[in-house]
């Protein structure tokens, strides 16, 4: 983690509980918009919008589901897959993980995960890096939070997740109804409805689901 990341985390978003996971506490920015434009992301350059100042609906959901079942990662090594602010990160760390890493491509979430899991009070390892050509190393349970929302990540995150799965780890996501989710791949296990930024979504409250990946092709014989 920089200090110059750090830094810009710190003067832009404040620490405060997370709606619906008010077990957690995470930097988040008050307006949107403006951050988005000052770190130039959609606009102007390759930077990454700016992901981890915000509580994204699927996040929240996943990061509840966890939070209420911590069987499902307590003991076990857990990825967070573009992990944003490190919600999923940080519940899983909470719920009694064996070891914890949250991967991004954005030097700044990878400082926002490092504050937000020490203002937590847990360990979490955040990593620099794409690691979706790759595998998911010793990961016992892969968590994604909001991850489909555009084709082309839809594409590389799907391959990724199956490649986790068929290795043996068990996969969950958070999805609040973003179009590529392919959800012939999954079944459901709970849905939620989660309070969002207006500003981000357009509406108060998305319905969100927890989803777990089955490895099998769609019709295989089970």
């Amino acid at each position: 983690m920089s200090d110059l990341s750090a830094a810009f985390v710190r003067l832009h978003a404040r620490l405060a509980p997370v709606a619906f996971v008010p077990e957690v506490r995470l930097h988040q920015a008050d307006e949107p918009i403006g951050l988005w434009e000052l770190t130039e992301g959609e606009f102007r350059s390759a930077q990454p919008p700016p992901f981890w100042a915000f509580a994204w609906a699927g996040g929240q959901g996943l990061a509840r589901y966890v939070t209420d079942h911590p069987d499902l990662v307590a003991g076990r090594r857990v990825l967070d897959l573009a992990a944003g602010s490190g919600l999923v990160a940080i519940a899983a760390a909470r719920a009694g993980a064996a070891s914890v890493r949250a991967v991004e491509v954005d030097e700044r979430a990878v400082a926002a995960v490092a504050l937000n899991a020490e203002a937590n009070g847990v360990r979490v390892d955040a990593e620099l890096g794409d690691i979706l050509d790759g595998d998911a190393g010793a990961a016992e349970v892969v968590l994604a939070g909001d991850v489909f929302y555009s084709e082309a990540m839809a594409r590389r995150v799907l391959r990724f997740l199956l490649r986790a799965a068929r290795s043996g780890a068990r996969v969950l996501v958070g999805d609040p109804g973003r179009a590529f989710l392919p959800r012939e791949r999954f079944r459901r296990l709970a849905a939620y409805d989660v309070p969002v930024p207006e500003a981000l979504e357009s509406v108060r409250v998305k319905r969100t689901t927890v989803w777990e990946l089955d490895p099998a092709p769609p019709g295989a014989a089970r």
